[in-house]
């Protein structure tokens, strides 16, 4: 294996110039690095990145911790992490919590134990472990999709509020009075503020609202949009919190032998691949993924690279996709 001093040798060059074009802790001279980057070529150099991070107290690798990476929204949300860490040439260390406190703040040890240089995290609540323990070791953190009260770290936020608003004022528009929600459990602020948005709608406008806690699953949508279907006066529409939910609801519509969009309208929200497949195929509110990966990665290697900068808020806009699974009032 060939070491920084035989690149040193090929290129002609001192140990320290060649440290400088690995680390980018000085200018070279174009002509120069061009000769240190032929040499690494030449001679298959790859450098020994954890000796390299004791050396300059830099590691090129980010950890990424989801709370579910069988949930298509998280999976493409950690892929537009992937793609944007890699274009500014750090590497990304993915972590499931599977939705469990105790599993994220274990996941934190091992990053800080891999020498992470920052962490993304779409948090399993309302309070993060993990973040505290980042912040004490001055790691910094970036959090996605889920705001975390009272914690002073950047964070990349959709408009849950404002896209739930949008896919509520399209039932109503459609003349839909009857709507049910399916939600998810309360204390994750995705799930909150869907809810709070679809209500926000339905307050004044004179429809009858039906509530029913799924799981942000699909066999949660399922069970829930059975209890809603089945119930004494049923909605003629059903806005579920994310699309894993909806699906689960077109699943029952159709073992129910209700027409949709005919019979009943449904509307998810994220706009996972999969909402453009569905048969019908799912009207939903869409978020940015790459753009939310994106602004993440950005976020975080400024902060990586100056841990003063303040505090920073991004916000991303959500967009109601229209399909074909909602329609006008059965009359």
């Amino acid at each position: 294996m060939a070491s920084i001093r035989d690149v040193a040798e090929h290129a002609g060059v001192s140990i320290a110039t060649v440290s400088h074009v690995l680390n980018g802790t000085r200018k070279v001279a174009d002509s120069t690095r061009k000769q240190v980057e032929e040499a690494f070529v030449v001679l298959n150099y790859r450098p020994n990145r954890i000796a390299r991070s004791l050396r300059t107290s830099v590691n090129h690798t980010i950890g990424m911790v989801i709370p579910d990476h069988a949930n298509p929204f998280f999976a493409e949300t950690a892929r537009g992490v992937e793609d944007a860490a890699f274009e500014k040439g750090y590497g990304v260390l993915l972590c499931n919590s599977d939705g469990s406190v105790d599993k994220e703040n274990r996941y934190g040890e091992s990053l800080i134990e891999s020498m992470v240089s920052g962490v993304v995290l779409i948090s399993t609540g309302l309070t993060s472990k993990l973040v505290d323990e980042m912040q004490r070791r001055n790691i910094p953190v970036v959090v996605v999709d889920r705001e975390l009260p009272r914690t002073d770290v950047d964070a990349v936020l959709p408009e849950h509020f404002d896209g739930a608003v949008a896919a509520t004022e399209l039932l109503l528009q459609l003349g839909h009075t009857r709507i049910g929600c399916i939600s998810s459990a309360a204390g994750v602020l995705a799930a909150d503020e869907r809810l709070r948005g679809f209500r926000q709608a339905m307050s004044g406008a004179g429809a009858t609202e039906m509530v029913v806690e799924g799981d942000f699953q699909y066999e949660g949508g399922y069970l829930a949009a059975q209890q809603i279907l089945r119930s004494s006066a049923p909605p003629t529409a059903i806005f579920a919190c994310n699309d894993l939910m909806a699906i689960g609801a077109l699943r029952v519509a159709k073992e129910e032998g209700l027409d949709v969009p005919g019979d009943l309208s449904i509307v998810g929200f994220d706009n996972i691949a999969a909402a453009r497949f569905t048969n019908p195929a799912l009207t939903t509110v869409a978020q940015p993924v790459q753009q939310i990966g994106s602004l993440a990665t950005e976020l975080l290697i400024r902060r990586i690279g100056d841990p003063s900068l303040p505090t920073e808020r991004r916000t991303v806009t959500t967009e109601l996709v229209e399909r074909e699974s909602t329609g006008s009032v059965p009359q």
